[in-house]
């Protein structure tokens, strides 16, 4: 699975391109997702929704660390019988009913173990917003959100619930994908009493530190177009360079907005360049064998079919003008969409608050190469950095995930203490190069 990173990318882009290219702060995970229209209508699911009480701060015993919030789960009991395991979904950057509705594997194999079933829905997310409203505000409500509380409500409902059902011996394994795959990772590692394993699915845990190369990312989203077609990877290449011929001319902008097919007229090119550019890297992040509707609904191998649209067109036809097909199949596979949002971000799925932790704790630092079919650009720290106290008043953490949970020489240190976590990529996967 990779959302952010479930979901962490293009947050560096925005400060490149002057907009907001952010998840996962993904791309750091996760904010271009909604730059399109999705339906608001929530999936119906075999689950019970519950909620939760939790304190606001599980580290401190100062007065205001006890108010209280209300975390929302969902559990599915069917084929659990007391004493058998319990399979945890730890919740990432969204709504969990997101996320339940298409984590299939766990409900794939829950009747085989008689397991019972939960989704814990991630502070400071969906509908577990500790100070309703106003939990994204500001950097004083947002505070109390981070990786650490997380697992630790994880830990703590986890406890009451086995307590609850009388089952303190049901053993409990955790399941996540991109952000949530790194929890599931850092849980069985900080609660190794509470979960006896994780499979941690398309879970970057090296993409901080510099562990690995900063390209890491974009080469492998490259390279899954040029797998699909050569001729596809450089006409992409190119339509940076026709972009930039539109959007210079007299009414550029008014030109670009109707070849582009906007619902307004377009004020800056890095609206269309960010649109563009999301959906190739989102739809290499979702470049299932069969069709899904994670991102956007789209077809099996989508990669495949955006290149088979760039390769279809006439010799001599404008490579913009392919690339804007292309990424039309990412925005409007049904067909429903009469014209393009670029520049109204809507948040269907409950992710505000990914940037603030792409400005704390997660940070991601990555930059694009000139052998990218995307546009190139070198990571700029310090502008990051200048962005995140503009928007937030804090300075970003970049060593704090490497000292709270490791990551380098990440094999020798689970060898010393860790077990029974599988990290599971795809090869295909832009994150699996930082997994």
């Amino acid at each position: 699975m990779s959302t952010c990173l479930l979901c962490l990318v293009l947050l560096f882009f925005s400060v490149v391109a002057e907009a907001t290219y952010s998840p996962g702060g993904f791309h750091h995970l996760s904010s271009l997702r909604q730059k399109k229209k999705t339906s608001k209508s929530k999936p119906e699911l075999p689950f019970e929704t519950r909620y939760f009480p939790q304190n606001l701060d599980h580290f401190s015993f100062t007065p205001e660390s006890y108010k209280v919030f209300h975390q929302k789960y969902l559990i599915n009991c069917r084929f659990w019988r007391k004493g058998g395991p319990i399979f945890v979904y730890t919740g990432n950057e969204g709504d969990i009913d997101w996320f339940a509705s298409n984590t299939g594997f766990m409900s794939d194999i829950a009747p085989k173990f008689r397991a019972l079933l939960v989704f814990i829905e991630h502070r400071f997310y969906g509908e577990s917003t500790p100070i309703g409203k106003k939990s994204h505000k500001s950097a004083e409500t947002l505070g109390y959100l981070n990786s650490q509380q997380a697992l630790a409500d994880f830990a703590i409902l986890i406890r009451s619930l086995k307590q609850n059902l009388s089952s303190e011996a049901s053993p409990v394994v955790v399941f996540g994908g991109s952000y949530g795959g790194m929890l599931a990772a850092w849980f069985r590692l900080k609660y190794p009493h509470i979960a006896i394993g994780a499979l941690a699915s398309s879970s970057p845990i090296l993409h901080f530190d510099k562990i690995v190369p900063l390209t890491s990312f974009y080469d492998a989203v490259s390279q899954d177009f040029k797998d699909a077609s050569i001729n596809c990877f450089k006409v992409i290449k190119k339509s940076w360079e026709e972009l930039d011929a539109v959007t210079n001319k007299k009414n550029g902008l008014q030109e670009l907005s109707k070849k582009f097919r906007t619902c307004k007229g377009l004020h800056s090119i890095y609206s269309a360049s960010n649109w563009l550019s999301g959906a190739f890297v989102y739809t290499a992040m979702v470049n299932y064998p069969t069709a899904a509707n994670f991102m956007a609904p789209l077809p099996g191998y989508p990669v495949e079919q955006m290149c088979k649209i760039v390769d279809g067109f006439p010799r001599g036809s404008s490579n913009l003008d392919r690339a804007f097909a292309a990424a039309s199949l990412y925005y409007n596979y049904s067909g429903s969409e009469k014209c393009f949002e670029m520049e109204q971000q809507t948040d269907d799925h409950g992710l505000d608050g990914w940037q603030y932790q792409a400005c704390t704790e997660m940070v991601m630092p990555m930059s694009c190469s000139n052998q990218s079919m995307l546009p190139p650009y070198e990571n700029d720290y310090e502008a990051f950095e200048e962005q995140c106290m503009s928007r937030y008043g804090v300075k970003p953490r970049p060593h704090w995930i490497t000292t709270e949970f490791g990551g380098m020489r990440i094999e020798t240190v689970l060898k010393r203490f860790g077990s029974n976590i599988i990290f599971s990529n795809g090869l295909q996967d832009p994150w699996s190069r930082g997994g």
